[in-house]
């Protein structure tokens, strides 16, 4: 039985959704520096799965300008009503050589979301029940961060991202083996699951009923009901010494120190919900958006948008765990990146959404 819960959120016609707004920016985000991080585009070749070669697409442009940091489910309910309208992006602070621009009206329908990432434990019930074989699971081996890798698999590994050398292709890492074969799940049922593609997302939503949610519904229910706001809850990063999400602290990519009390992925609702009542919307795994990606946006309000009708990346939000202000400052409501829909790392999970109650 899936413990899984979902929240109604009404974005009625008549009411703008608050996307990509980016205002109010702490004065620590004035400079800009460093290279990419846990945002950095990792892309399978097209290539046979034996004689594939690690290739990624440089984004270190982003972190220049952008540097801070089912069946038979289950579950609670929550039924939530906007009360304002609002813009999409940045008449503050927003990247607009990733798309964090122009600032433009949209609007959603009412749409339920799940509060919290799916977890191993339900991607494991998933698999029991249909048996399926992701594509890391396919490909034989995922991108996984070198900081977390025990000596044993490190060694046995000949590649590398040349330009995120952190990033490292282990042969036998899956959502059952997160750091390769010598690692499991078994004390990691309530994390989320990560080493999932696109498709592979696409696959577990469509089995609970369920679809991934529209960039722009992600959005919405990121901000949690506020308004030109940085984060979920607001625009300090950590209010009165509190944090509020699973991100690094120290000095990327050489030293975690683990002050949020975690170094690597959390268990699922370990950090305070939003106005929403939703859960990890920024920081601990990065999610899968339904929309292919792209940069240029109509100024035009927009009324339910799902992006263009194709392309070669689809949209990720949320940033992750290895998300740090000096390296990949995607932990913001408004940031995004992409990957192709075959990718996979230790850092990219998704969560679920649908029209009607599930």
């Amino acid at each position: 039985m899936h413990c899984f819960v979902f929240l109604f959120i009404f974005g009625c016609v008549n009411k703008a959704l608050c996307l990509q707004s980016s205002c109010g920016v702490e004065q620590e985000l004035a400079t800009t520096q460093g290279a990419a991080g846990c945002g950095w585009n990792l892309k399978r070749p097209a290539a046979t799965v034996e004689h594939r070669t690690v290739s990624v697409d440089p984004d270190a442009k982003y972190s220049t300008l952008a540097n801070e940091e089912m069946p038979t489910v289950q579950g609670e309910e929550k039924k939530l009503q906007t009360r304002s309208d609002c813009l999409m992006v940045s008449s503050g602070y927003g990247i607009l050589l990733y798309g964090e621009g122009p600032q433009r009206p949209v609007h959603v329908d009412s749409f339920y979301m799940d509060i919290q990432e799916v977890t191993n434990r339900q991607f494991q019930n998933f698999v029991n029940a249909t048996g399926y074989v992701t594509e890391a699971e396919k490909f034989g081996d995922s991108f996984v961060f070198e900081g977390i890798l025990s000596e044993t698999v490190k060694n046995q590994i000949t590649q590398a991202v040349a330009a995120a050398p952190w990033w490292l292709p282990v042969k036998g890492a899956s959502w059952r083996h997160p750091e390769g074969p010598d690692s499991n799940i078994t004390d990691r049922l309530n994390h989320p699951v990560i080493h999932v593609s696109w498709m592979d997302a696409v696959a577990y939503c469509s089995w609970a009923s369920k679809r991934l949610p529209t960039e722009a519904e992600w959005e919405y229910a990121c901000r949690g009901g506020l308004r030109d706001r940085l984060y979920p809850w607001g625009n300090k990063l950590n209010p009165k010494g509190q944090h509020y999400a699973n991100l690094w602290q120290g000095d990327f990519p050489s030293h975690n120190s683990g002050e949020d009390g975690y170094i690597k992925t959390s268990p699922v609702m370990s950090f305070p919900s939003n106005g929403f009542g939703l859960y990890d919307m920024v920081g601990n795994a990065w999610e899968w958006t339904s929309d292919w990606w792209a940069v240029h946006h109509t100024t035009d309000q927009q009324h339910n948008p799902k992006g263009p009708p194709s392309g070669t990346d689809k949209v990720k939000k949320g940033g992750s765990y290895m998300c740090h202000k000096s390296y990949c400052y995607r932990y913001r409501c408004a940031a995004r990146s992409q990957n192709t829909p075959d990718s996979s790392a230790s850092n990219l999970g998704f969560r679920c959404a649908s029209q009607d109650q599930r």
